[in-house]
């Protein structure tokens, strides 16, 4: 066995599939993890690192079990050390908080008994307060993707680990957002249960009536293999309760956000193309689509911070915060003591309360047997310009989150599609409890929708032209305008009809105009394969860089066409031939 052997991307069933052919053992899957930690340790992901001698019991443990018997055996997860574990330190982000766990939190105790391996204690948002990944003693988290951006929070390290291939999944918690933003921003899932539905006991609060325990894996059925492991309530959990999955079929009706949405920070017009793709996949599905007014749900957002119902984070922080004097991160405190407000009254927590229950009656009756699809994040921020600016950069991440916890809804958060290279753009889905198997039946149904792929279009395919209809046949759809780089020709091809050439050359070349089609990926191999000689699908490079499939002539076609690269795309060569034969008509 080599180090090669044990897979980059680590999932459920390619851990299963190779402990199953013998090729490789838990031991050297956890060996890995271990190198691999210690090879990214700069972008700050544990807490407690990854070490044999930390997770040496839990082999042993694994000896007398049967790897076809337990769904989980020998599968490695990480943990977000606001989440305790018998006999490791707990910190919450906060080295004077720590101590060592008597006994392991609900949700650790029924993945270890399905044979799970726990391997360390993933780095966090202080107190589990923040978006952002940076708000830690123990280092800013990196994006695991692109360094020099945020990784989310609070759950920076559990979706960092994963991303990074030193688990197959990872324990968050989600309060506002925390076990779903760092998923979008890695291209992962993230899976918020409905409030109650995992226990919560072993968990270091930060609102403790609507904390949630959240996963994130690299595929959706890894999240629901861990959500069978855990779901179910505890007799000495207060607030775990029987919360049942539901039916398991689709929604009947699929809702979208009316009207243009708000995105922000350095990418804000690549995450709102992001979005508009996305929204228009859904639109042409076919699916009962209704765009609804979503101002209830960024009102109750605003009703989790901006008002009395921040006091929860208070209650349960206060004496620490008194007895430790400058101990905590400044922001982090700042945060947590606006909930000791003298306007935060008993009476004007009341109030939000009632406001709240009318909210959550209104939105109960907008989710019957429906699905509310929203982007993930608005944006994201490079790690020094959420330095510069704490507060408001943090504040804008959960824009699209906030609302979730405080309504009762389950969420799930998927990927669907890129901002740009290496940088996801994710959606979430959004259900009433009684509905969340449907949550899940529908991210299977809206993940096959989003397998698309951009496809560069410079002739008879545009818009307006003879060959339309064949793009739209194959469940096509019309993105933006775009130019390709300064390194191609265009050549009129002597077919009937008339058919453009794009060669590339590496000289003389010039920007022609095309347009960028979404087209689904199942759909991409029958539509090439139509596709006549001398033309073919290659890549084209596009004027800002990005690299897409798209119509490229063959050599010959600059031997045999007339060159029109100097009319500078296929509709000017269409309008100069209608006016050529209009011309000739008059004479």
């Amino acid at each position: 066995m080599t180090v090669h052997a044990i897979p980059k991307i680590m999932t459920i069933e390619a851990l299963r599939t190779g402990y199953l052919r013998g090729s490789f053992t838990p031991l050297e899957v956890i060996e890995s993890i271990v190198q691999r930690a210690r090879d990214s340790e700069d972008y700050h992901v544990w807490i407690t690192p990854p070490s044999l001698e930390l997770i040496a019991p839990y082999l042993v443990n694994i000896q007398h079990m049967s790897v076809s018997e337990y769904p989980l055996w020998g599968i490695p997860f990480a943990i977000k050390d606001n989440i305790e574990v018998r006999g490791w330190p707990v910190t919450a982000g906060c080295p004077e908080f720590s101590s060592i766990s008597e006994q392991h939190a609900i949700v650790v105790e029924r993945l270890i008994a399905a044979g799970a391996i726990p391997v360390g204690k993933a780095n966090l948002d202080q107190f589990a307060t923040g978006l952002v990944g940076t708000r830690s003693p123990y280092g800013e988290t990196h994006n695991a993707l692109r360094p020099e951006l945020i990784s989310g929070g609070s759950s920076s390290g559990s979706a960092v680990a994963v991303a990074l291939g030193q688990a197959a999944f990872s324990l968050g918690t989600d309060t506002a957002g925390s076990g779903r933003i760092p998923a979008a921003l890695h291209g992962l899932i993230g899976y918020k249960p409905a409030v109650g539905a995992w226990p919560s006991t072993g968990l270091v609060p930060a609102c403790r009536s609507i904390d949630c325990i959240t996963v994130f894996a690299h595929d959706l059925e890894d999240a629901v293999a861990v959500d069978r492991t855990v779901r179910g309530p505890h007799s000495e959990d207060p607030f775990s309760k029987d919360r049942p999955l539901g039916p398991t079929r689709a929604p009947a009706k699929w809702l979208l956000p009316q009207g243009k949405l708000n995105f922000f920070g350095p990418f804000a017009e690549a995450y709102e193309t992001a979005w508009l793709t996305a929204k228009q996949t859904m639109l042409q599905s076919g699916l009962n689509v209704e765009e609804v007014d979503i101002s209830l749900l960024q009102e109750a957002a605003a009703l989790l911070y901006e008002g009395p119902l921040v006091a929860e984070r208070w209650a349960d922080l206060e004496m620490f915060v008194e007895q430790h004097p400058g101990t905590l991160f400044p922001v982090t405190e700042n945060i947590l003591r606006t909930g000791s407000k003298e306007t935060f009254t008993a009476a004007a927590l009341f109030r939000a309360q009632h406001r709240l229950a009318e909210i959550r009656r209104s939105t109960e009756e907008l989710l019957q047997n429906a699905v509310l699809i929203l982007p993930t994040c608005g944006g994201t921020w490079t790690r020094e310009q959420v330095c510069q600016d704490p507060v408001q950069t943090n504040s804008q991440m959960g824009l699209y989150t906030n609302h979730c916890n405080l309504l009762d809804l389950s969420a799930i958060a998927i990927p669907a599609g890129k901002v740009a290279e290496d940088m996801p753009f994710g959606i979430t889905l959004f259900t009433l409890p009684e509905h969340e198997a449907a949550m899940v039946e529908a991210a299977k149904m809206v993940e096959q929708y989003q397998e698309r792929i951009l496809v560069a279009v410079c002739g008879l395919h545009m818009r307006g032209m003879s060959l339309e209809p064949q793009m739209t046949g194959f469940g096509a759809f019309f993105v933006e305008e775009a130019q390709t780089a300064p390194a191609y020709r265009l050549y009129k091809l002597d077919t009937n009809p008339p058919k453009p050439g794009l060669v590339h050359t590496h000289e003389n070349g010039e920007a022609i105009e095309l347009e960028l089609w979404s087209m689904p990926l199942s759909s991409f191999g029958a539509f090439t394969a139509a596709i006549p000689a001398p033309l073919g699908m290659g890549k084209i490079q596009l004027y800002d860089g990005r690299v897409v499939s798209g119509f490229i002539g063959e050599a010959s076609a600059a031997q045999d066409g007339v060159d029109m690269t100097h009319l500078g795309g296929w509709r000017n060569i269409v309008l100069g031939d209608l006016e050529g034969t209009k011309q000739a008509s008059n004479v």
